[in-house]
């Protein structure tokens, strides 16, 4: 185990320990990265030239051009909140669906998937439901475990449904193409949300009293007025998921470009609502840039550490330890899904991607794993970050918008059956790869001795010989 030195088992020993403290991520792996790159000069592991590649490291970071996505879909989900897009899809959806047990509840999951679809982040999918359906769901008698869970649970589809923020920057950690990772995302997209749907259909059948029908004057919409409602809830989202996942998956724009249009789609969308002011765009610009400094400050600290961790041959340690878990590819599997579902209730989706996802590549690539899946897989894991108690974002953005009357150990409580649901997910793409694989495009892989053989086959031409006498 200490083959490769002490100073890696070290960095990694001092990172948990700066985490239980408290002291902020970013920071934490900056300071901790610079004071064991002087103790590895001093103890010979590298010279000072190797700390010279650091500026360029950091340089590149500012100028990548995949990163600008982020501010992108932040700005748009932020704006989208506020356009009144979510009121329309969920009274028209709740409408439609609320004359049955459970169908609130499994409107609720619909909106959440197509929310999911446009904004990329979890914060605006969870406030807009919430706000809506929450007082509805209270008033009519809807059991509160229930209702919270299945809010807070259709808001982290977000998380996996492309254009999700996740799925970029993880793309950009693993140096895989964004839009063969949205691609990968479309199956356990809806595999999701149909495990959501069914789960609901379950309870309205075998518990019809913990979600009821909406009684008749509570659905007032019906005929041409409900189809009206539903197709002005309904047409504008599907003009910005082509605008943004369309032109991705049809190569017209990259997801850079894709962010900038469906940013000025919800500007357009909110203007349409007449709900666009500007105070709402300085509001939504300010949520914007404090997230996106937030993710670059954590990716900045995350470069300087993993540069000095792969110098003292961190890499090397970290893939000696994985690759002697019992089990081979499914122990490896196994086992990092575990420590990351765990370590998710200290960690957020961020912290999680750009800390321990770089340490499991060079393992992924000794035993042969697709680092697509592994990432969409990742991906669906890590939503159990939002959800877990007590520390869960997604429950923490519920408990800010729900009345006093909902208690926090009904929220807490209601989770848990949909955490369950997504490790399910989980263990159905382990089992069954072709979940992600399906929808991703593979370029055919070069057969070294068939490309011998066509080069062997290739017939050359014939040179005549000069004719060198005068």
């Amino acid at each position: 185990m200490l083959d490769y030195g002490l100073l890696a088992p070290a960095m990694f020993a001092g990172l948990i320990l700066f985490l239980l403290i408290g002291f902020p991520v970013a920071f934490s792996l900056a300071s901790l990265g610079l004071f064991f790159g002087f103790l590895a000069i001093e103890a010979n592991y590298f010279g000072v030239a190797f700390m010279q590649a650091l500026p360029a490291r950091v340089f590149g970071i500012m100028s990548n051009e995949l990163l600008l996505a982020i501010p992108f879909f932040t700005l748009m989900g932020v704006v989208l909140e506020r356009s009144g897009l979510a009121e329309d899809l969920m009274e028209g959806f709740g409408q439609l669906f609320g004359s049955m047990p459970g169908g609130l509840a499994q409107a609720v999951i619909f909106v959440g998937a197509i929310l999911g679809a446009i904004t990329g982040t979890v914060a605006a999918s969870v406030i807009a439901i919430g706000m809506i359906s929450i007082p509805i769901m209270m008033k009519y008698g809807y059991d509160m475990k229930i209702g919270t869970g299945v809010i807070a649970a259709s808001g982290t589809i977000t998380q996996v449904i492309p254009p999700s923020l996740v799925l970029i920057v993880l793309a950009f950690q693993l140096g895989v193409p964004v839009g063969d990772m949205y691609l990968g995302a479309i199956g356990p997209s809806i595999l999701q949300v149909l495990l959501f749907s069914a789960f609901i259909l379950l309870v309205s059948i075998f518990q019809p009293q913990r979600v009821p029908a909406l009684p008749p004057e509570a659905r007032s919409l019906r005929g041409r007025a409900l189809w009206s409602k539903l197709a002005w809830g309904m047409v504008p989202s599907l003009v910005l998921i082509f605008l943004v996942l369309g032109t991705i998956f049809l190569g017209i724009a990259s997801p850079t470009e894709a962010g900038a249009m469906g940013s000025m789609g919800a500007i357009l969308l909110a203007l349409a609502h007449r709900r666009f002011n500007w105070r709402m765009l300085r509001e939504s610009a300010d949520g914007t840039m404090r997230i996106t400094t937030m993710v670059i400050f954590i990716l900045i600290g995350a470069t300087v550490f993993s540069l000095v961790f792969q110098g003292v041959n961190g890499g090397k340690w970290i893939e000696h330890l994985l690759s002697h878990i019992p089990g081979g590819r499914l122990g490896f599997l196994i086992f990092i899904n575990v420590f990351i579902f765990f370590i998710a209730f200290f960690l957020d989706f961020f912290e999680i991607v750009f800390i321990i996802v770089p340490l499991l590549i060079p393992t992924a690539h000794a035993l042969d794993i697709d680092l697509i899946w592994l990432g969409v897989l990742l991906c669906v894991n890590m939503q159990t970050a939002f959800m877990h108690p007590p520390f869960g974002f997604a429950l923490f953005y519920l408990r800010g918008i729900a009345p006093p009357e909902i208690k926090s150990r009904d929220i807490y409580l209601g989770s848990i059956p949909w955490i369950i649901l997504q490790l399910i997910l989980v263990a159905l793409i382990i089992s069954f790869p072709e979940i992600v694989d399906y929808w991703i495009t593979k370029a055919a892989k070069l057969d070294d001795a068939g490309v011998q053989q066509q080069l062997n086959d290739i017939e050359m031409p014939t040179i005549a010989p000069l004719d060198l006498n005068p």
